[in-house]
């Protein structure tokens, strides 16, 4: 009998492993390939269209991601609406008036609806959306590993306090991305995503006024559309070279001390990050192909699967 008792531990073991590495191992590219086989063109044919009316939403879908990612995971907490009963994410400091979008993800999720009623999730939409519009706007690609399922809950305080600030400095960036089991390294190719989109001048006005690693004609010219005091959602394009083109032009930008938020500078400062700022500046394939594979890593963060949670039949609430 001792031999069938070992297999029999051996396998419960196996098992017991699995289930400890079952979020990423139930990720997985092919998820959706005979339930929904046709979702990666519909997701990409409603952002074609959605960047072609505004190549901004590439960048917006892009942070809507992050902040979903960094809140308890990828799981399309950040695209509940609040009601009466039900206190979402949206509203929380780094998304109020500032997280935009949302109407992208419904069109995609209605299209989804039509073809493949209650079986794609709006986490997963969301990640296949964000890949698209860094794709379409010459960013890389990659493959997606799907399976994520939708959050029933969200966390406004975990929203207030575990999405990093534009007036970061590196420890505290480095930290919470650690937190995330996001390494520097993984830091500093994400916050390239700043290749692309535009920033309030309320979270870029100390940094143009009151700081001296800057180059001063870029300062003078930001100040042009962002007065001393007043006009906080005046906007400004976080890279001055292909504001609207992914890149890596905003590196080049940082060398220059042309980086318009302090969380953007920190990272070429005379600190840690300054080496692979310098590479990414003058490597574009190396940023791409860093990026993406920080992408997928994020995109891992605590997904739910299995049974838990939900597939939600609208993305802005519970069903």
């Amino acid at each position: 009998m001792a031999p069938l008792t070992t297999t029999h531990f051996f396998v419960t073991l196996s098992i017991l492993s699995l289930l400890a590495c079952s979020a990423n191992a139930q990720l997985s590219p092919t998820f959706y390939d005979k339930t929904c086989p046709n979702l990666q063109t519909i997701v990409r044919n409603a952002m074609r269209q959605a960047i072609a009316r505004e190549a901004r939403l590439g960048a917006s879908i892009l942070r809507l991601f992050f902040h979903d990612c960094f809140v308890n995971g990828c799981d399309a907490s950040i695209l509940l609406d609040d009601t009466a009963t039900f206190v979402g994410e949206k509203n929380a400091a780094p998304n109020r008036n500032s997280a935009r979008g949302f109407e992208v993800i419904d069109t995609i999720k209605t299209n989804v609806e039509a073809a493949c009623n209650g079986t794609v999730s709006c986490a997963d939409i969301l990640a296949l959306a964000t890949r698209d519009g860094i794709a379409l706007l010459g960013g890389p690609s990659w493959t997606v590993p799907l399976g994520r399922r939708d959050a029933r809950t969200a966390s406004q305080s975990a929203a207030n306090n575990q999405i990093p600030s534009p007036f970061s400095d590196l420890s505290t960036l480095i930290s919470m991305f650690s937190a995330k089991g996001l390494s520097a390294r993984d830091l500093t190719v994400l916050s390239g995503g700043h290749t692309i989109g535009q920033a309030q001048c309320q979270f870029f006005r100390t940094r143009i006024y009151n700081e001296t690693n800057i180059d001063t004609n870029f300062a003078t010219s930001r100040k042009a559309n962002c007065p001393a005091s007043g006009g906080n959602t005046n906007l400004a394009p976080l890279e001055t070279l292909t504001p609207t083109r992914f890149d890596n032009n905003y590196y080049r930008d940082l060398v220059a001390r042309r980086g318009l938020l302090h969380s953007d500078q920190v990272l070429f400062n005379g600190g840690s990050q300054d080496a692979l700022v310098r590479t990414y500046s003058t490597n574009n394939a190396a940023f791409f192909r860093d990026f993406a594979a920080a992408m997928v890593k994020m995109s891992n963060i605590s997904p739910l699967t299995g049974t838990s949670g939900e597939i939600r039949k609208n993305c802005r609430v519970v069903n």
